[in-house]
């Protein structure tokens, strides 16, 4: 039986990803397809693909050195410890690392990293696609956090730089502006962006740098699923647990947006 893509692009994802050229490790992305239209059922598949590293980019979406929620810098302080040493093995491959944490610039105005991006003519960005936006399955109406202290989202951000728990590198960029980043990976002739952080429900999806926008201007994208979060609280529908409603949202994301690769995969790859 032949199946259609679900979703925006994700046809034209795998038919750009990079050719075998060199070192090419072969990774595993997990996806959902609807093989008949109008009815509820998804079916999960995974497809090979090889990914060429120096064609690669990797967006660290929104690590935070704090958060107003505090079981979400928590989270965030683990998330980091686990995705250091996946950040330095994709670096030492040759693939781009850019951090955005968004709404620090002013912290990293004279870092070379951001001086360096500052460096990058800006290119003129496509023509948006009009990609449909279903609704994503959990409710994070009350902003989603998960701990008592902090049960609805304040004005005040409390963030003022990336976690130092991670390191950047000579040749990292830093940026939080969806053109600054696109112009970065048209001038290094990125065809793939790996996507990695937080929150899968808010930024990961909706920042001018992450999938949804990226999507939309062609980008093919691949979240790395267990180094990302959500901004979910377990005491809003569908009533699950915070993971459980993690899982949900990535889903999603495979569903109608972009295919998942875990980093234990990434990294077997790159061995």
């Amino acid at each position: 039986m032949r199946t259609n893509c679900a979703i925006a692009g994700l046809c034209t994802a795998f038919l750009i990803l990079a050719q075998p050229s060199g070192f090419n490790p072969h990774i595993s992305l997990r996806s959902r397809v609807q093989p008949f239209k109008a009815v509820a059922d998804w079916q999960e598949i995974t497809i090979d693909r090889t990914l060429e590293p120096k064609l690669t980019a990797l967006v660290l979406c929104d690590m935070w050195d704090h958060h107003w929620c505090k079981g979400a810098e928590t989270r965030v302080g683990k998330l980091a410890l686990r995705m250091s040493p996946v950040i330095d093995s994709l670096r030492a491959r040759g693939v781009l690392i850019i951090h955005a944490p968004s709404e620090t610039m002013e912290f990293y105005k004279d870092h070379p990293a951001r001086l360096e991006m500052l460096k990058i003519p800006q290119v003129n960005l496509p023509q948006a696609q009009e990609l449909s936006a279903p609704p994503l399955p959990i409710d994070d109406a009350d902003g989603g956090c998960d701990t008592a202290e902090k049960p609805t989202k304040p004005v005040n951000r409390v963030w003022t730089r990336e976690t130092s728990a991670i390191r950047i590198a000579p040749g990292d960029l830093v940026s939080d502006k969806g053109q600054e980043v696109y112009s970065a990976l048209r001038q290094r002739g990125i065809r793939t962006l790996l996507i990695a952080g937080v929150h899968t429900n808010m930024c990961v999806l909706n920042r001018g740098f992450a999938i949804k926008q990226m999507s939309k201007w062609g980008v093919p994208s691949i979240l790395i699923r267990d180094l990302t979060d959500a901004m979910y609280n377990p005491r809003s529908a569908p009533f699950v647990s915070h993971a459980q409603g993690t899982e949900l949202v990535i889903e999603h994301i495979e569903k109608y947006w972009a295919p998942t690769v875990t980093s234990a995969e990434l990294l077997r790859a790159l061995q």
